[in-house]
């Protein structure tokens, strides 16, 4: 993981600040998921009627795939010598591809901006990219976070 000063993050406007580590996304993540959400749609939790589907198998939800982004994005980088982080917007999600059930995903997160706020927040905005491991491109979106030292 990446730590930035507040003071660096100018800096860095569209550079890519790195990856995640890779995560499995399995049947029983999928499952849990449906059981928070109560979206048990068959393409996503019956591995018998999936296989006749469009996919051939399960896939993820959407939902589940952006559901990772704070985990994702937390491996990736941490902004320092900040109190308080606050999760402000996600703008701009497209969903490009399906996450097979037994796929490896990972993000890459670049950074977009970094600008002063009233009351002394610093906020930032990340693009994440969702990459699945055989290259294909799951989901992107970006993210804006508020920090406060």
């Amino acid at each position: 993981m990446r730590e930035i000063a507040v003071g660096e993050l100018e800096g860095l406007t569209g550079q890519l600040l790195g990856h995640s580590p890779w995560h499995a996304v399995n049947q029983d993540r999928i499952d849990l998921f449906a059981e928070a959400t109560g979206d048990h749609q068959w393409i996503h939790t019956d591995p018998e009627a999936a296989r006749e589907g469009p996919f051939g198998t399960t896939v993820a939800h959407g939902f589940l795939t952006l559901s990772l982004l704070p985990l994702l994005t937390s491996e990736v980088y941490e902004v320092t010598g900040m109190a308080a982080a606050i999760n402000h917007r996600v703008d701009k999600v497209r969903f490009r591809s399906p996450v097979p059930a037994g796929s490896r995903i990972r993000a890459s997160v670049a950074l977009v901006s970094s600008r002063s706020r009233p009351h002394g927040f610093v906020e930032v905005t990340v693009k994440v990219t969702f990459e699945l491991g055989d290259g294909v491109i799951a989901c992107t979106c970006e993210q804006t976070t508020l920090y406060r030292p």
